[in-house]
């Protein structure tokens, strides 16, 4: 290999006595150029390669710095083993009319005017050139298809289609007698239907450039003359003799015929329809005392009127109530009146419907807070401090009891109850006054069907203590029934137990479990609480 890579590196060199031949050594694509001092030859690569002329000579991109710097502006270069030529970009065409060129000679690209070809944009179109294209859009009285303006036709498969305007369309009391066609610029022409006489206006509609007919304001009038008017209508429809009226907006039909015809003799025989103002059937509703509802009923018959009555009720405190229920009510009265069982704390949609007449009309109530129930306890006296009690409630009851309160009254020479007074909280027992006050606070969610509660555990119920009783004082233990609703508060109370031995007997008629315990009680009935007073006998 050594021998070898010898024998090439000093192939070519002349030998002692011996003159070198630059020419013959020259590559294929160079020739033999004599030296600018006159000293001798040299080896030169041909126009299109480049190398040193003797060993190497190769074709020499000169597309490579771009067609637009080699070529000039609008077109595409492309090289060939030794040279390269030109060619316009599509739009454009060389000024010397070749398909192909080297600029050496001025050759440039020019626009092309694609305008000057007939026929470019199709039938209808209208073509302008723009640099290197043209674009077409449509001339009047043609659409293009398939497609918006403007459009190429290669590019956007678009053209142009004459405007049709279709079928003329048929003019109030009129024939239509010919038409030239359907296209722009087409003509129909019109003549006066059999019971009918022209009298002005124009009878030939013309195809518009939009599509629609336009021109005929043919008016066409019944040999009997004017259309009959009736106070207070409308004509709705007008076909050859015949008219038929309606009522306009506002006003109801009231008997009679609405149809009018051109008699033989030249004479309307004109409806007798009779329009009045309608008012709605059911007018003037409210409701009285939170049940009842009154209205007034306008009617055109004397045929009695059927109502349907439905109303929905909600809570805002109670979001699974829902109450809804449905009453039928039939009657010829002007005036009339439905009391609907409403239950209280309760909001309220009301809708009537005269089935008849189809007209619905709705009110809104909202039902205020009752006195709550009395709450059913089991009475009991003890002699221990801290005593157990029972209440029992329903769990399918609908009353607004928002929660119960246990009030401590201790037992002293003269007593005083107010059922609305809001209590006094006592948490700390070291008070030495013997005013009632509030132990405990439940709410009625924590209730359930019933309830056990055991006075003095020392526990916390509702933010109230339950304090220990103090031995040796007698003690009424009270049970307050809540109702809180928005701004709205009442309540009822009941006597749960007596605590202690004393001797006392206590009557009150307005509680549900009045018991004897060995008390002379008054009770005043304040608004819609109970005061009690006590005094020992």
């Amino acid at each position: 290999m050594i021998v070898v890579f010898l024998l090439f590196v000093f192939a070519g060199v002349p030998t002692a006595g011996k003159t070198l031949d630059v020419c013959a050594t020259c590559h294929t694509n160079a020739r033999c150029d004599d030296k600018a001092d006159g000293s001798g030859k040299v080896c030169n690569c041909k126009y299109g390669f480049v190398g040193n002329g003797r060993t190497y000579c190769q074709d020499k991109d000169e597309c490579q710095i771009g067609a637009s710097r080699i070529c000039g502006q609008h077109t595409t270069c492309h090289n060939t083993y030794g040279s390269y030529f030109c060619k316009c970009l599509s739009g454009y065409s060389p000024s010397n009319n070749m398909d192909v060129f080297i600029p050496n000679d001025g050759t440039h690209c020019q626009d092309i005017d694609e305008c000057g070809i007939s026929g470019q944009c199709g039938e209808g179109g209208q073509c302008r050139n723009t640099e290197g294209s043209f674009e077409c859009s449509c001339q009047l009285g043609y659409r293009v298809h398939n497609g918006t303006e403007p459009f190429h036709p290669d590019t956007d498969k678009a053209s142009c289609k004459v405007v049709d305007c279709g079928q003329p369309a048929s003019v109030e009391d009129t024939v239509l007698l010919s038409f030239t066609g359907t296209t722009y610029g087409n003509e129909a022409t019109f003549v006066c239907d059999e019971g009918f006489i022209w009298v002005s206006g124009d009878n030939i509609s013309v195809c518009g450039a939009n599509g629609l007919w336009r021109g005929s304001t043919m008016v066409c009038e019944a040999k009997c003359g004017t259309v009959p008017f009736l106070a207070n209508s409308e004509v709705v429809w007008h076909k050859r003799s015949v008219v038929i009226h309606r009522c306009v907006e506002g006003y109801h039909s009231w008997r009679g015929s609405n149809v009018s015809v051109c008699g033989v003799s030249g004479v309307w025989q004109e409806a007798t329809l009779r329009c009045i103002e309608i008012k709605p059937p059911i007018n003037h509703l409210n409701i009285l005392n939170e049940k009842c509802l009154h209205w007034k009923a306008e009617k055109y018959e004397e045929d009695p009127e059927d109502y349907k009555v439905t109303y929905i009720g909600s809570r805002d405190y109670q979001s699974s109530f829902h109450d809804k229920r449905k009453r039928l009510l039939s009657s010829k009265a002007d005036q009339l009146e439905l009391c609907l069982n409403l239950l209280p704390v309760t909001n309220y949609s009301i809708s009537i419907t005269a089935v008849s007449a189809r007209f619905t009309a709705t009110i809104t109530t909202n039902t205020s807070l009752p006195v709550p129930p009395a709450p059913v306890v089991y009475y009991r006296e003890f002699e221990t401090p801290v005593p157990t009690l029972r209440l029992r409630r329903s769990a399918n009851t609908l009353d607004p009891i928002s929660l119960y309160q246990v009030f401590v009254l201790p037992i002293e020479e003269i007593m005083l109850f107010d059922c609305s007074s809001p209590g006094r909280p006592d948490p700390s027992r070291k008070s030495k006054s013997s005013s009632e006050y509030i132990t405990a606070q439940i709410r009625l969610t924590q209730v359930g069907t019933e309830m056990n509660f055991t006075v003095g555990d020392g526990l916390y119920y509702g933010g109230f203590y339950n304090a220990p009783l103090e031995n040796g004082r007698n003690y009424y233990i009270i049970l307050r029934a809540v109702s809180h609703w928005k701004t709205a508060l009442k309540s009822s109370c009941v006597l749960w137990a007596k605590i202690g031995g004393t001797s006392y007997v206590l009557k009150v008629s307005s509680l549900s479990a009045a018991a004897s315990v060995g008390l002379v009680a008054l009770a005043i009935l304040v608004g819609y609480s109970c005061i009690w007073f006590f005094r020992r006998t």
